[in-house]
């Protein structure tokens, strides 16, 4: 379903997708959220993988429709050295190529950014893997998971004594195309002042390092090897889900010095809240289990809709543990234009999420469903200036295929 949406911020931006799956398709669906025309490039035949991950309606994913939206789709045989020069051309006029291939996939086709910015020198190449492009690990196969581990997220992820557990979503993947999305804009940015492209190497575990925190100087300074927490926030204090009379968890962040002090008024114990030694975070670490305790009590005593308005009065950050349910059904995500509704090739329709960052002047919107496997090849091929003679041989032949 198309939409009016404003023209936005990244209009006129041409980019080539030739990734898969999460990583590299996440980052190119941002780009065009806003505005971006992406070219999405896949197998004939099944096309992404990701049209057949998880739920399946009429024979697709639906998550497809939230990570192509905004895209076309064209069908290429990258083994043929006929597609491949094609591509080729395709970057020639493009301004970013976005790929998370296994390191050296690209030059195996003779499609390294090398020769690619020979043809386009301004073309901005965007690369995401495992370990990234050098190293020692360069050449391991390398998923958000693994990535996830071994930039320390998953060590933390846990109660402690208990087995490591992952974060529900591919979170790895997803901070390793927004980290590569932050840093296509630099290089678009950098490039108005040189004219020249350039490669951006973002590796999924150190996307995943770059949000730790303090884990590496407190090491440095003190020998610390941060553990899991459960679901507190270690050093932190107080930060905690606390269970309630009807069975929910409030998550409950009291940590900041004032915020501390409203929310002991709001459970009636001010002793704790005018206590010198917990007037800051160092004091309260080391009486958090007290701390804790007296919350904990509070917060049995009453339902989590009542915990929720008592310290919403109070002014301390406190929430629910929201399913999908709770989500759909909360004005404050409608509100903001979270939940869009498109209507898909057959007729029904489907609800996904709205476009995030918010821009006041040139937002980010729908302008198109995410596309069928090689809806758009014929058209592209014309961009290309290909006469339809040239397509029909190049469909013939398999080099191409139009939509399936």
């Amino acid at each position: 379903m198309e939409t009016n949406t404003p023209a936005g911020p990244l209009t006129g931006l041409k980019v080539l997708e030739m990734g898969q799956l999460i990583a590299g398709p996440f980052a190119a669906k941002t780009l065009a959220d806003f505005g971006a025309d992406v070219v999405k490039i896949e197998p004939p035949g099944a096309g992404d993988p990701l049209r057949n991950w998880r739920l399946l309606k009429n024979g697709t994913s639906v998550w497809w429709q939230v990570q192509s939206r905004n895209k076309r789709s064209v069908a290429l045989d990258l083994k043929n050295p006929a597609a491949q020069e094609i591509v080729r051309k395709l970057a020639t006029e493009a301004d970013v190529l976005i790929e998370n291939f296994r390191p050296g996939a690209l030059e195996g086709w003779g499609l390294g950014p090398d020769k690619l910015q020979e043809l386009n020198p301004r073309l901005i190449v965007l690369r995401i893997s495992g370990y990234g492009q050098t190293g020692p690990y360069k050449d391991r196969p390398g998923f958000g998971v693994v990535g996830e581990a071994m930039g320390g997220l998953r060590h933390l992820t846990a109660e402690p004594g208990r087995v490591p557990v992952r974060v529900g979503v591919s979170i790895g993947d997803t901070l390793a195309a927004l980290h590569g999305v932050i840093g296509i804009l630099l290089a678009l940015q950098e490039r108005q002042r040189s004219g020249q492209g350039q490669v951006v190497d973002v590796a999924l575990y150190e996307a995943v390092f770059n949000c730790m925190e303090s884990l590496v100087p407190e090491y440095s300074a003190f020998g610390a090897v941060r553990g899991p927490g459960g679901s507190a926030l270690p050093g932190i204090a107080p930060s905690n889900a606390y269970l309630c009379s009807d069975g929910g968890y409030a998550l409950i962040a009291g940590n900041g010095d004032s915020i501390y002090k409203r929310l002991m008024a709001a459970i009636a114990r001010e002793d704790l809240g005018s206590d010198p030694t917990l007037a800051d975070n160092a004091g309260r670490v080391k009486r958090v289990e007290e701390i804790d305790a007296a919350i904990g009590a509070w917060t049995k005593a009453r339902t989590v809709d009542e915990v929720l308005q008592a310290l919403d009065t109070a002014a301390v950050p406190a929430g629910r543990i929201y399913t999908v349910a709770d989500i759909v059904a909360d004005p404050h995500y409608a509100a903001r234009g979270m939940l869009q509704q498109v209507r898909l090739d057959d007729g029904e329709l489907l609800t996904v999420p709205g476009v995030v960052p918010k821009l006041s002047r040139t937002p980010g919107g729908h302008r198109r469903n995410a596309p069928r496997i090689g809806q758009d090849t014929e058209a592209v091929m014309r961009e290309l200036g290909l006469t339809e003679e040239q397509i029909a041989g190049l469909k013939q032949r398999g080099v191409v295929k139009g939509e399936q």
